[in-house]
């Protein structure tokens, strides 16, 4: 059956494949993307060996470099974390999506590209702030920087919605890891790989899932983003820092261009099954937060009817304040403290009086801290996927 979905990609519909694929699974395909769909929810079948050799061979038919991530016994069932047959190549050749790495950062006076609504993954780590637009993003889906003295990298997985910072200093290992985008795909979310090892790392989750590093039981670290307009950003952190134009590649950095059509679109580009579409569509933002065997997501639109919302996710206590016109949402730990919102929109009412919103805390007016927690936005069908926990959704 794998053998005969991976013809279909690059066959067309063809009528006997599809007459073929409709018997063995006894359901209809109609297409490439319904007979991945039934792969995906029929784990316990397992292809012929000879299935490997024959995916190989069309992906290194592609791109050589391929061989980087998957040749020897790297693609072999038992060493890897996800399914050879589930893994798409996304149109692209290795660093076809090219990586920022240390890119050129300009003061905001000097961003006069920006439109005041452009959105931004805004981020600040010991004092130094840093915006850098998602329509830049969108063509690159990954930095890799110092911020703060803290290693870190944010990849933007556009197909699933994601931008998530991860630390990249490991412990026992001298250098940070620095990623780049494979060209491939899995369950419509992008695979990075870490240029050390070559080993293959799911974006959303922060693991390897193939490669030298698959057992190493590394989970990179998840530190606080912000998505927000410009405006607020340099309104919030006036000297911020922000990526230039300058990027040494040719790309239409234009507002709205990058992605247009998927953004506009409620379908996925590339197959994906959908656990529960009973109160969120698949492609509806959500912000989440993963906790100690818990996670819980809530939708973006709650926060126009209800900026703050108090609540909790597994045992720990959370207050999330939030902007659903821009995607902009900060949750710290409230411990046993209920908040209010305020004419500000960087205070709240607390206790003692009103609190003040930080990159770092939310700071009381005696100098209480409540931590921030990482947390992010992504479309409903990935929180819901990826995670391999079921997710708490927060309803009204």
């Amino acid at each position: 059956m794998p053998s005969l979905a991976l013809a279909l990609l690059y066959s067309g519909p063809d009528p006997a494949i599809l007459q073929a694929l409709t018997t063995l699974t006894g359901s209809p395909i109609k297409g490439w993307s319904d007979a991945m769909l039934w792969q995906e929810a029929h784990p316990e079948v397992v292809p012929h060996e000879s299935f490997r050799k024959l995916k190989l061979e069309v992906l290194y038919s592609i791109d050589p470099q391929f061989a980087r991530f998957l040749d020897g016994d790297k693609s072999k069932r038992e060493n890897m974390k996800i399914r050879l047959e589930e893994i798409a190549w996304g149109g692209v050749r290795v660093d076809g999506i090219p990586s920022l790495d240390n890119p050129q950062l300009i003061t905001a006076a000097e961003a006069g590209y920006l439109l005041d609504d452009d959105l931004v993954f805004g981020v600040e780590i010991n004092g130094d702030a840093r915006a850098y637009p998602l329509r830049i993003m969108g063509w690159h889906e990954m930095f890799n920087e110092t911020i703060g003295g803290v290693p870190v990298a944010l990849a933007y997985c556009t197909l699933c919605g994601a931008g998530i910072l991860f630390e990249t200093k490991i412990e026992g290992r001298d250098k940070p890891l620095v990623f780049g985008s494979s060209g491939f795909l899995y369950r419509s979310n992008k695979l990075m790989f870490d240029r050390e090892t070559d080993s293959l790392w799911n974006q959303f989750t922060g693991k390897p899932v193939s490669g030298p590093l698959v057992d190493s039981g590394i989970e990179l670290k998840i530190r606080p983003v912000a998505i927000s307009s410009w405006r607020r950003w340099k309104e919030r952190h006036p000297g911020t820092k922000v990526l230039s134009l300058e990027t040494g590649h040719n790309r239409d950095y234009g507002s709205g261009v990058v992605y247009k059509a998927y953004f506009a679109s409620p379908d996925l580009m590339v197959p994906a099954l959908v656990r529960n579409e009973e109160n969120v569509q698949r492609k509806d933002y959500v912000f989440g937060i993963r906790d100690v065997a818990a996670a819980k997501a809530w939708p973006v639109t709650a926060f126009a009817a209800k900026p703050v919302i108090n609540d909790a996710v597994g045992g720990r206590n959370v207050v999330l304040i939030g902007d659903a016109a821009t995607r902009t949402v900060r949750a710290y730990d409230r411990k046993d403290h209920e908040f209010e919102k305020t004419d500000s929109p960087d205070r709240l009412a607390g206790p003692g009086g009103e609190w003040t919103l930080t990159e770092d805390a939310l700071v009381g007016p005696g100098g209480e801290q409540l931590a921030r927690l990482p947390g992010h936005v992504s479309y409903w069908f990935a929180w819901d996927g990826y995670l391999g926990v079921r997710s708490e959704l927060y309803q009204e």
